[in-house]
This record gives structure tokens, C-alpha cells and sequence, in this order.
């Protein structure tokens, strides 16, 4: 399996998912009431959240993780990984209502934002078989 080819999907897929999730995180406390009169209850269920934070976090940790050792060596997509998923647990953890609704998505969105850095940092990089060039990112 070629990793050069396997990334750039893998951090559209965590950009697609971190976003859902962030999505997710914003509007079902909004529309918690409304959400079975349309046949779409069960997003309200924690079971749903905590399967999408837990997808989008291994989508994350494999893509990025990935790519930070075979190809770009950079540690910023890793460090907002990590702070965006500490922002969605200390949301989760510490705030109610409006503040955990305003708090939550924000993680969500820095997780797609350290997949599309990732996504130009992996683009970016070339290796030959024995030295890894750096092109100019642009």
C-alpha cells in the first residue's frame, strides 16, 4: 500500500468526520427537540457523539501520525490533534449547556484544521529512497 497516496484521503476523511463532528456538536443541543419529530433522534444519543469523537480520533492519530513519521517530521498537525481533542474532552468534562455547545465544536474544528496542515505538509514533502527532500510549500 502506497502511504503517499493513502494520506491525502485519509485527511479528507478526518477533515469530512471532524467537521460532521463539530457539526454535530453545535446544532443537536439547538434542535434537541425537534430532532424526533424528523426521524433523527438518535443523533441526540451519546452513543453517536462518542462514536464519531471516537473515529474521528483514530482517523487522526493514524493519518497524522503516519505522516509526521514517514514523510513531513512536522509536529504542528500533532500538536493540534492533541489540543483539539483536549478542547472536546475538557468540554465534555467541565462545561454544560450553551458553554460546552460553544467549546465542543471548536475542538472539532482545529482537528480538521491539523488535517488540511497535515494534508499541505504531506503534499509539500518528496523522499527519494535516501534522504527525504522538502519541496517549497506554496
Amino acid at each position: 500500500m502506497d502511504f503517499q497516496k493513502l494520506s491525502p484521503r485519509l485527511d479528507n476523511i478526518g477533515i469530512t468526520a471532524s467537521t460532521l463532528c463539530a457539526v454535530h456538536c453545535a446544532v443537536v443541543p439547538l434542535l434537541f427537540t425537534s430532532l424526533p419529530l424528523v426521524g433523527l433522534g438518535f443523533l441526540a444519543n451519546a452513543w453517536v457523539e462518542w462514536g464519531m469523537i471516537i473515529f474521528a480520533l483514530a482517523i487522526g492519530v493514524y493519518s497524522i501520525g503516519l505522516s509526521y513519521r514517514r514523510t513531513h517530521h512536522r509536529t504542528m498537525p500533532l500538536i493540534m490533534l492533541v489540543l483539539g481533542f483536549a478542547i472536546i474532552m475538557s468540554g465534555h468534562g467541565l462545561a454544560t449547556g450553551k458553554t460546552e455547545a460553544m467549546i465542543v465544536p471548536f475542538g472539532g474544528l482545529l482537528i480538521a484544521a491539523a488535517h488540511y496542515v497535515n494534508y499541505k505538509y504531506t503534499g509539500a514533502c518528496s523522499h527519494d529512497h535516501k534522504t527525504y527532500k522538502l519541496k517549497k510549500v506554496e
